[in-house]
């Protein structure tokens, strides 16, 4: 896709402090294009609800923002947890006063990482999940499209669903449920908003190895008493094209959907997946 096809557009994304992550590579992505880019993550670690592997901090996430103003793109960061509802309508605002402007959100935060059996299942394990992973993409839709509605010339909206908002998954019944969610917010969102000229997609990638999928990698493998390396080589089997996606394939995908090329596509959710989902 041509460079500069994003220039004079400002994106928030969510979730877009860890090195090698889909933030990252989304970002990355839509800088490329021209766009200026708000860089969101949960900023500090805190126990087993944001762990390490799950959160970027905000040295993190400042790295992620250096890599790309490297490039010669804009960006900026911002840090707060999306549990809270003043902090996300903060989040927009301080976007917007930065680059004057919002044109595109993506809402790709969200928690992979509290498994297991529905029958230990923790409900305050289940209240964090259904709450970064579908309620804050929710009001984070409230707010953003607000601002573009005032500003009048439409916007785009891309939520960061999953292979798991198609399918099923055992020992993951929260977010399962939550990627489910997800595709049922972009669908009524796009059919809200479209008297607006906001677009709202979905993407639905299957599993990439991030930092955060090293750690599924582990969980599953183990529970299925696999070495990781075969649990991936068995992964690779199913997937037609013969490999996991990455990053750069799921920030390609957000480009288009951000560019004029899908300026007629709204309401969808994308797989993304080298072919092992197809529906």
């Amino acid at each position: 896709m041509a460079s500069g096809v994003l220039e004079g557009k400002v994106a928030l994304i969510t979730g877009a402090g860890r090195q090698a992550g889909l933030g990252q590579g989304i970002a990355t992505a839509l800088a490329g294009a021209g766009a200026a880019v708000m860089l969101h993550d949960r900023g500090a670690v805190e126990g087993e609800l944001a762990p390490s592997h799950g959160v970027g901090t905000k040295s993190d996430l400042e790295q992620v923002a250096d890599e790309i103003r490297a490039s010669g793109a804009e960006a900026d960061t911002v840090t707060g947890d999306l549990l809270d509802e003043a902090i996300i309508e903060k989040i927009v605002a301080a976007t917007v006063k930065r680059f004057g402007r919002l044109d595109i959100l993506v809402n790709n935060a969200g928690i992979g990482y509290l498994f297991g059996p529905t029958t230990e299942l923790k409900a305050e394990h289940l209240d964090a999940v259904l709450g970064v992973n579908l309620r804050a993409p929710i009001l984070a839709t409230k707010h953003a499209a607000r601002q573009m509605i005032k500003q009048g010339d439409g916007g785009r909206i891309i939520n960061i669903a999953s292979q798991a908002g198609k399918s099923g998954f055992a020992l993951a019944t929260s977010y399962v449920a939550s990627k489910h969610g997800i595709i049922g917010l972009t669908r009524s969102t796009a059919m809200e908003f479209g008297e607006h000229g906001i677009t709202v997609n979905a993407i639905c990638p299957n599993h990439v190895t991030t930092g955060l999928g090293q750690w599924q990698n582990d969980f599953v493998s183990k529970s299925r008493g696999q070495t990781v390396d075969d649990y991936l080589a068995e992964m690779r089997r199913r997937i037609p094209l013969g490999r996991t996606g990455t990053p750069q394939d799921i920030g390609q995908a957000a480009l288009f959907l951000c560019s004029p090329s899908a300026a007629y596509i709204t309401a969808e959710a994308m797989n993304v997946s080298g072919g092992e989902e197809y529906h």
